[in-house]
């Protein structure tokens, strides 16, 4: 049996051209690229063009890249590269829906006595910006405070992390809005003589190879991106940085990627990573194919809800609640609470009949904790617990879809009859 992959969120089919880069440099082009001989220098030459297609997806410039082994390597150095090893001196703003590469990296510096601040989310799963320039403000005027009399400073950073589609819900963020309000603490922060750093970063994982992204458009200062999740290889990535903002490497032993990432490169993975790069730059701004995609994701979605209509946990309360309060989202994801049921007993059963989906729920000593992204949104407990992530790819079909409606329902609609419902 064919599988159904509804989980591409999670990661994606490498392209036919993809996998054909990486076997060709695992073939031919395997020379270390820091050697100084003609074959190293060969590839060299076309990791850099992997480069500039990578910079060109996101409208920025190749020599402000660097490679990574994905979106969680470049998460760390952004936040830990900026902070720097003294926390005594730093402030990051960050939101509990984040991914846990940026999430629990938060977590991480409050253990080592950092100063963190959460940002409240708005119902839908937006951040609220409004609070979100109070506290800017706030962590800007504090660090002001710290200045000594001397005129030096123990100021350092204040460094915003917001993502910019949610890999759980798809939700957008208000990413220009979020960097204009950074920009207005900052040029109020020069004019007062203050000398704080405030540096904004978003984790575009799964913005990027979705949505067009121009970095320079965006006003962000850094952002992260992850090949395997639009169609290229797992183990690269990278980490855009704006001219003139300062990361401190956090991976030593070498002088790769201009001293800023230690480590023989990935070259097969980023050989594959520029050849995805090219061909997402084709497909985001094909409205008919983005269109096509959102189209099924809207048809699944409604025709699920349609299927499990006669599902209630209680007079009036609806079975199956969309996980985005109405927010923009991406166009591929959709996030399905049943109420009252058991993600992890959802998902076996969709296994069991070949449709691959998630949760962000995880199984700890046989307790189900609903996902931390759900619980930040402030979503139902008897909901966040059921909820299921379904998220299509480019290549999704329409087939697919029919089948996958008719599993969902069969499944969900057997459990929701031999399980208690309205419970948490």
């Amino acid at each position: 049996m064919d599988a159904i992959y509804l989980d591409n969120n999670a990661t994606t089919k490498p392209l036919p051209e993809v996998a054909a880069a990486v076997a060709e440099a695992h073939e031919s082009l395997w020379a270390n690229p820091s050697s100084v001989h003609r074959f190293g220098q060969t590839v060299r030459q076309r990791m850099e063009l992997a480069r500039a297609s990578v910079a060109k997806l996101i409208g920025g410039r190749p020599r402000e890249l660097v490679f990574t082994s994905g979106g969680t390597e470049a998460n760390n150095l952004a936040i830990g590269g900026t902070l720097g090893e003294d926390l005594g001196g730093a402030v990051l703003i960050t939101d509990k829906a984040e991914h846990a590469a940026v999430r629990e990296v938060a977590e991480a510096v409050e253990k080592r006595g950092g100063e963190v601040r959460w940002l409240p989310m708005l119902e839908g799963g937006v951040v609220d910006v409004r609070a979100l320039g109070e506290l800017l403000e706030e962590a800007v005027g504090m660090r002001a405070e710290a200045r000594t009399p001397e005129g030096g400073s123990g100021v350092g950073v204040v460094l915003l992390s917001v993502m910019w589609a949610n890999n759980e819900t798809g939700v957008i963020q208000p990413i220009r809005e979020i960097a204009e309000a950074v920009a207005r603490v900052r040029d109020a922060a020069r004019q007062a003589g203050n000398p704080v750093r405030v540096v904004f970063h978003t984790d575009a994982t799964q913005a990027v190879g979705k949505l067009p992204v121009d970095v320079a458009e965006a006003g962000v200062d850094l952002l992260t991106l992850a090949g395997h999740k639009f169609h290229g290889p797992k183990g690269a990535g990278a980490l855009w940085m704006r001219r003139g903002v300062r990361v401190r490497p956090q991976q030593l032993g070498g002088p790769q990627e201009t001293e800023r990432r230690g480590g023989t490169e990935n070259v097969p993975g980023l050989l594959g990573l520029g050849v995805a790069a090219e061909a997402a730059a084709a497909f985001v701004p094909d409205a008919d194919a983005v269109g096509r995609v959102r189209a099924l994701r809207d048809r699944f979605e409604s025709q699920v809800i349609d299927g499990l209509g006669g599902m209630r946990a209680e007079a009036g309360t609806p079975g199956v609640v969309v996980n985005s309060g109405g927010s923009l989202r991406l166009w591929n994801t959709t996030n399905l609470g049943f109420r009252g049921l058991e993600a992890e007993a959802i998902l076996l059963g969709l296994s069991e009949r070949g449709v691959c989906a998630s949760a962000g729920a995880a199984c700890s000593s046989g307790s189900l904790e609903p996902s931390p992204v759900l619980r930040a949104m402030g979503v139902d407990e008897a909901v966040a617990h059921g909820s299921v992530r379904f998220s299509l790819s480019r290549f999704t079909s329409e087939e697919e879809i029919e089948s996958a409606v008719s599993v969902v329902v069969e499944v969900v609609g057997r459990l929701s009859r031999v399980m208690p419902m309205g419970g948490g």
